[in-house]
């Protein structure tokens, strides 16, 4: 490498306040230092480097070697430049796995590759290669040998000490949240562990993984209202799928196999807060010859399972809440949670006015057009719902709004589903699944009746589907699991936003 002086910057401190011009200022300088580099005949954007270890395997290996002992064992290593101490000599690599010292002293590095040293900021990503030492102050370290840009950083980070805090800044430019918040990455690494999790516990009990289309002539599956675009060969409208449950039964009904799962992201035209956001995660499976009972047991072993394998424990707090996920856990019907808090008795109205007149006597608020079992599960949500924190499966829903679940089969104004409820929220809905085509048939065009009446997220008829079950569909239980949610409580994470790593956000203007 040949000797060339060191790009001799005029910028302001990167530690003063930020403005437009300071700003741009911090980043001409770097574009120099950047040409600087190229100068000294190195591609500040290489092809490739040769890494051997990351960061955690290293501190792993050497844990127990002793303060100031030097090995001979040279490694490379690579990551991102967080601190620079003692105009270099000392530099805090980080990489996915975490934290090691670069240690660059001019007894193991030619007078060019010190001065190259000046060239180098906080956030370059950067290789070194050099042997392992730990110093005599306790902190293992690369005695490096050879030092390479990798990647350029223009923008500096945030300041060390504050990190970045603005909750905005955070969601739209995640890629800065996880540099400098090791929180932000552990909780989108959880993400892929518990999904993992889930996969495995599912392909061990033989489950066929299978995917079912995003894009749909219908909206079905769900009550929600869909997003809309248009096929332009085809000349018709189309729906981003809300979900893929009407798909996967008819793969029952194929026969493709007893069981059946998909890992699916769905997309429901409904507003944004703390616990919804537009584009979401499910798993949604459906087993042949099982009912809504075998679904509860499922839903625990798959909480409780990724739990204990991705947290070590089932025992957890959710915003100072400690809460116990070991089941099995509490069974208790929608009649009896709302007759229990409020002291009415929905199983003795026997029609919709006296259901709606009930409740707005709670000072709940219904439209016209509810029925019984509408009213009924307002008063649940409004009533109920925020104090279920412990586990615990709310069962036997009203007919009229389950259009997908089997009747009861003890009660025909219910049906057989139940949704998981941890900290108030809805985490699970599953049903014992109506089988039926002309019972199918029915619960459609009542649907259809809400549709007309202004509920606009009723469900569809769907012709096909209909034709699907009079070829004949098993006993089927079916169950879905909100996995954004999910992950939420598994890690403390009060916003969806915290843990989808791009989430929906207004675009700025």
């Amino acid at each position: 490498m040949s000797k060339t002086p060191a790009a001799q910057s005029t910028t302001p401190t990167e530690n003063t306040p930020h403005t437009s011009e300071h700003a741009a200022q911090i980043r001409q300088g770097r574009i120099d230092k950047l040409e600087s580099w190229r100068k000294l005949g190195q591609n500040p954007f290489p092809y490739h480097f040769e890494k051997t270890s990351d960061n955690a395997t290293l501190q792993a290996k050497y844990a127990a070697l002793e303060n100031g002992v030097e090995t001979e064992d040279v490694v490379c290593v690579a990551g991102r430049v967080m601190a620079l101490r003692n105009s270099g000599l000392f530099i805090d690599l980080q990489d996915p796995s975490g934290k090691i010292q670069v240690f660059c002293h001019k007894e193991n590095l030619s007078p060019e590759m010190m001065d190259a040293l000046k060239l180098v900021d906080v956030g370059d990503v950067i290789g070194a290669t050099g042997t392992i030492r730990r110093t005599p102050r306790g902190e293992l370290s690369v005695k490096t040998r050879q030092l390479q840009i990798l990647g350029k950083s223009l923008l500096p980070l945030p300041e060390k000490y504050h990190g970045l805090t603005d909750v905005e800044t955070r969601y739209r430019q995640r890629y800065l949240d996880l540099i400098m918040n090791p929180e932000s990455r552990d909780t989108l690494v959880k993400r892929s562990k518990i999904i993992a999790e889930i996969r495995k516990l599912l392909l061990d009990k033989d489950f066929l993984e299978v995917e079912t289309p995003m894009l749909q002539t219908l909206a079905g599956g769900a009550a929600a209202r869909p997003f809309v675009t248009h096929h332009n060969t085809l000349e018709i409208d189309m729906y981003l799928r809300i979900a893929p449950e009407l798909f996967l039964k008819r793969l029952i009904v194929g026969g493709i196999s007893e069981k059946v799962f998909e890992l699916n992201r769905n997309f429901r035209n409904e507003g944004i807060s703390p616990k919804h956001n537009p584009e979401f995660t499910m798993i949604e499976l459906y087993q042949a010859y099982a009912d809504y009972n075998d679904m509860m047991d499922l839903t625990e072993e798959i909480v409780t399972t990724v739990a204990q394998n991705v947290l070590g424990t089932t025992k957890i707090e959710f915003q100072g809440t400690e809460i116990d996920l070991s089941g099995p856990w509490p069974r208790k019907s929608m009649i009896d949670c709302v007759k229990e808090e409020t002291g009415v008795d929905f199983a003795a109205i026997d029609t919709d006015e006296a259901a709606r007149t009930a409740a707005k006597g709670l000072g709940v608020f219904v439209e016209e057009y509810d029925t019984w079992g509408y009213a009924l599960e307002k008063v649940f949500e409004d009533k109920v719902e925020h104090k279920l924190i412990q586990p615990i499966h709310i069962t036997d829903y009203p007919r009229e709004i389950s259009p997908l679940a089997k009747e009861h089969r003890d009660n025909p104004r219910l049906v057989e589903r139940f949704e998981t409820r941890v900290y108030g929220w809805e985490i699970a809905n599953a049903f014992s699944e109506l089988s039926d085509p002309l019972d199918q048939r029915q619960r459609f065009e009542s649907q259809m009746a809400q549709r007309d009446s202004g509920n606009d997220e009723a469900h569809q008829m769907d012709e096909d589907y209909i034709t699907a079950l009079e070829y004949g569909m098993p006993p089927c239980g079916g169950l879905g699991i909100g996995i954004d949610r999910l992950i939420m409580i598994l890690t403390n994470s009060p916003n969806i936003r915290d843990v989808i790593a791009f989430p929906t956000l207004k675009p700025k203007h």
